[in-house]
């Protein structure tokens, strides 16, 4: 899309902006309206049904520049103890995470009564201003940009009315210039989100292909010709007739777990390599964010040594996640992780790719209501049914796998890589539009065309 710009400009003498069309101001948030800092907040109060909460949860999970509802209620009683917000009120949240969460901002578009809590910061507009145009203004490039420069605190940033009433904005003079730049921002984005939604379905289209084709490698084979026969278990169902079904713990060397009992009293600077949950990917392990054991430690712990080709397991938060143990690792150490030693008469491979599989997430649920554990233990893991093909079979299975999956993964990510774009076009257009740097007002699209 090409679109004319103003025909003049002015200098503008401000660290965040360089030119605004002649006929537009530059102004802090301090005069465009009043801050309020909001107040109340507790687990208690939370119903049902009742008066719509609005919380920075809601800012984050959107992802959109508008409210139009929120995710938790408060009694009426309990709602005389927050802030009330007015429709078309600008929400900042009052902390972040990281830089770009720093004051995040939506515009309130809750028809009725409603309030907020003390994690957000209330802009109430003074009249002559869209507040769809403040929304969109507040929350583009440039007054992310500011926003992420005013957040004070470590861990937790943090931002305050103090600060956020120096956010500068460029406003255009008649409230008419600033719906039809808002209209048009409607318009634009809503087609861009449209395209971004149809990017995202398309990769789960293609993760949902993905674990399917795991799936039926792992349990049918690669001969859709071969002779079946009944597996014996009711959610494995049929397999190849020449396979077996075995317990992991008669399929494996040995299963072991990591340090359980109190690991950081081993941790060093520098020492042996230790993996945990967060070192363990599905079907890779990664480097960043290792601990190191002093040699004490590890040899305090030598049964679970670590030796290329054994697998390690998370236990906790995503049970059953699964990697194979690359030569890099090998001699390193475990902290909390189920170590499954490398097969004698299979592939680990093989047994990495069912670990993912459908019919053996089946049995890591079991017991949890269907749901995923969130603990999974060694005796649990020894007792998992898995069918096993013969050896060389087994080796094919995995590297049939391992080919069809990375056709699969960069198409996902050439799919993300697109939906990105989408995203920093969508960024780009707002920033431009709201700072007077492309005019889309109707009369000069048509004066243009």
């Amino acid at each position: 899309m090409s679109l004319p710009r103003y025909s003049r400009y002015k200098s503008i003498d401000s660290e965040w902006l360089n030119e605004v069309p002649e006929h537009w101001e530059v102004k802090e948030l301090r005069q465009l309206g009043r801050l309020l800092k909001g107040s109340g907040g507790s687990k208690e109060d939370v119903v049902d049904e009742g008066i719509p909460c609005v919380r920075y949860g809601d800012l984050y999970t959107l992802h959109r520049t508008f409210i139009v509802n929120a995710r938790t209620y408060v009694s009426m009683d309990s709602a005389l103890h927050y802030t009330p917000i007015e429709f078309g009120d600008t929400l900042f949240a009052a902390s972040g995470e990281k830089m770009a969460e720093i004051g995040k901002s939506a515009v309130n578009l809750i028809a009725g009564r409603a309030v907020c809590g003390g994690d957000l910061v209330v802009l109430r507009p003074r009249p002559g201003l869209s507040a769809k145009f403040l929304g969109y203004a507040s929350d583009c490039e440039v007054a992310c940009a500011q926003k992420a420069s005013m957040g004070r605190g470590t861990t937790i940033k943090h931002i305050y009315p103090d600060e956020l009433r120096h956010l500068e904005l460029a406003i255009p003079p008649t409230v008419g210039e600033q719906s039809a730049i808002a209209g048009f921002l409607d318009r634009e984005t809503a087609k861009i989100d449209a395209l971004v939604a149809e990017q995202e379905r398309l990769i789960e289209l293609l993760k949902e292909k993905r674990q399917a084709v795991i799936s039926h490698a792992v349990t049918k084979g690669l001969n859709p010709n071969a002779p079946m026969k009944d597996s014996g278990i009711e959610w494995l169902g049929q397999i190849p007739a020449h396979w077996n079904v075995r317990r992991l713990k008669h399929f494996a060397e040995a299963l072991t777990v990591g340090i359980v009992v109190e690991p950081s009293k081993h941790y060093v600077d520098q020492g042996v390599p230790a993996l945990r949950s967060l070192n363990v990917r599905p079907g890779m392990v990664v480097s960043q964010n290792l601990v190191f054991l002093s040699q004490e430690g590890h040899l305090l712990h030598s049964k679970s040594r670590l030796r290329a080709g054994d697998l390690v397991v998370v236990r906790t938060g995503q049970p059953g996640t699964a990697a194979v143990v690359p030569a890099e690792f090998d001699g390193s150490n475990c902290v909390d992780l189920i170590v499954i030693r490398r097969p004698r008469d299979g592939s680990e491979y093989y047994l990495c790719w069912y670990l993912t599989a459908d019919a053996a997430l089946v049995q890591i649920s079991v017991g949890s209501g269907g749901a995923i554990q969130q603990h999974f233990n060694v005796g649990a893991a020894g007792e998992l049914w898995l069918p096993v093909p013969p050896a060389a079979e087994q080796k094919a299975i995995a590297e049939f796998l391992r080919a069809k999956t990375e056709l699969i993964d960069e198409l996902v990510a050439q799919v993300a890589r697109a939906s990105d774009l989408l995203r920093e076009r969508r960024a780009a257009l707002i920033s431009a539009a709201v700072t007077g740097q492309i005019d889309v007002r109707p009369e000069s699209q048509r004066t243009a065309a």
